[in-house]
């Protein structure tokens, strides 16, 4: 298994764009710029928040041929030291541990920042890579809200910056397939996406609030989010429920779903969005829904519908995750595999069409690391020779801002609407007070 994972990541390299170079790229010195793409042809990174997710990440980027994991940025030391281990046994060279990410960005030697870290950093650490004249791998989601996503937007843009978004499913093959197939008429034109994420997660139960452990930078950690006490059930991991720090499962599994339900009909932004759901399961400090149905509605006679369910598994069509296009002549469905299924109206399989590599959708560190492979490098072609990316910053948000709409929708408890040309919601102040968010005075992230 391993020489055949190995085998596909070669071949995946392999099929990258040839090299073409314009003059020195903007950031770099004729030196840097020959270290960059000379013999050698290396990528240095840095990578910001390596615990679960990021271990996952991080290594993969440190086994792609002519990449070299240069920091180990964690505010946890106990994660780093174990990041820095894992990574040495790939690339059989230590990356530095540096905590504070901001250091890292100051280091000349530096090509790109990879951002894991949570939510609420993601976007102001993109920001402040971009500034530094890095180029940047950020995870999903691309914000923490709509208005950090368009900031970061404009700082690709205005530093003239290669940033990729985590939404890996753009880079598998058979998804784009499946997606290629819906756009030539397999089910004549599809008009509604049905998307969902399901999982059996447990209480977080009632945190305390407690000493800060020794091996962690709270503050750092908290970063840009107004300062919180320390409660012994936030990190790792649970704050994505918690509204200061995360951005609920809308957000942190139905990005993924809703980007390819928006990729496959063609839509940019809404009309109109509701939601309906809650926190019913466990009675405890989780803050975002455990349910949730988010509806968008768009101007070409088209909607996406997602469904989250944290703490009932029970998978839709077989799946835990998945998108399902209805359409004139049939449906179309994508798992959390590479692979997709066409059925006509009569519920027969029209196409069926497989993979061998084995996803685990509801692994939350490292679902599909051979398939992440491509995105890692189409990320790697665009800074090398200026290839176009499977999920570059303005698709990202796109995406991004459809599930944070529908978070808006959820937590003023009413309908939006929206404007089609940019996604700004419509005549509601109450709902434009979730537009940005409140920061940790100091930390406001600027352009």
């Amino acid at each position: 298994m391993e020489n055949t994972r190995r085998e596909f990541i070669k071949k995946a390299a392999l099929g990258t764009a040839a090299l073409s170079f314009g003059g020195i790229l903007p950031g770099f010195s004729p030196k840097s710029y020959g270290r960059i793409l000379g013999a050698n042809d290396r990528i240095m990174v840095a990578s910001m928040g390596v615990n679960a997710r990021g271990l996952a990440v991080g290594t993969n980027f440190a086994s792609q041929p002519n990449c070299e994991v240069l920091y180990s940025c964690d505010v946890d030391s106990r994660a780093s030291q174990k990041f820095v281990a894992a990574v040495e046994k790939v690339q059989k060279k230590k990356p530095k541990e540096q905590g504070d990410f901001r250091k890292a960005l100051e280091d000349k030697n530096l090509d790109a920042l990879i951002v894991t870290a949570p939510d609420h950093w993601h976007a102001p650490a993109a920001i402040l890579a971009c500034k530094a004249g890095k180029h940047v791998y950020l995870e999903k989601p691309a914000s923490h809200n709509p208005n950090e996503g368009e900031m970061v937007m404009a700082a690709a843009k205005k530093y003239n910056k290669v940033l990729q978004m985590g939404n890996q499913r753009r880079s598998w093959p058979n998804v784009i397939a499946g997606i290629n197939e819906l756009k030539a008429g397999a089910i004549g034109r599809p008009y509604f996406a049905k998307t969902w994420y399901t999982n059996n997660r447990q209480s977080i139960g009632v945190g305390k609030e407690t000493a800060v452990p020794e091996w962690l930078n709270y503050d750092l950690w908290q970063g840009p989010a107004p300062r919180q006490a320390y409660k012994d059930n936030v990190v790792h991991y649970n704050w994505h429920w918690f509204w200061n720090w995360g951005t609920g499962e809308a957000l942190n599994n139905g990005t993924h779903m809703v980007d390819l339900a928006r990729w496959g009909l063609g839509v940019d932004y809404p009309t109109r969005v509701t939601s309906a759901g809650g926190r019913y399961h466990y009675k405890d400090d989780w803050q975002t829904p455990d349910t949730q149905v988010i509806n968008l509605e768009f101007d070409n006679n088209t909607s996406i519908s997602w469904e989250g369910r944290s703490c009932n598994g029970k998978p839709i069509e077989g799946s835990s995750v998945g998108v399902i296009f209805y359409g004139e002549t049939g449906s179309l469905f994508i798992g959390g595999g590479n692979a997709y299924t066409i059925f006509n109206l009569k519920n027969e399989v029209i196409k069926d069409v497989k993979n061998d590599v084995k996803v685990d959708p509801r692994s939350l560190t490292n679902p599909s690391q051979v398939l992440d492979a491509i995105h890692i490098n189409n990320f790697f072609d665009a800074i090398r020779s200026g290839a176009k990316l499977n999920s570059d910053i303005v698709s990202g948000h796109q995406s991004t801002l459809l599930v944070q709409l529908g978070n808006i929708a959820q937590r003023t408890g009413r309908a939006l609407n929206i404007d089609p040309k940019n996604g700004h919601i419509l005549n509601d102040k109450d709902a434009l007070k979730y537009w940005s968010r409140e920061y940790q005075k100091g930390w406001e992230p600027k352009v």
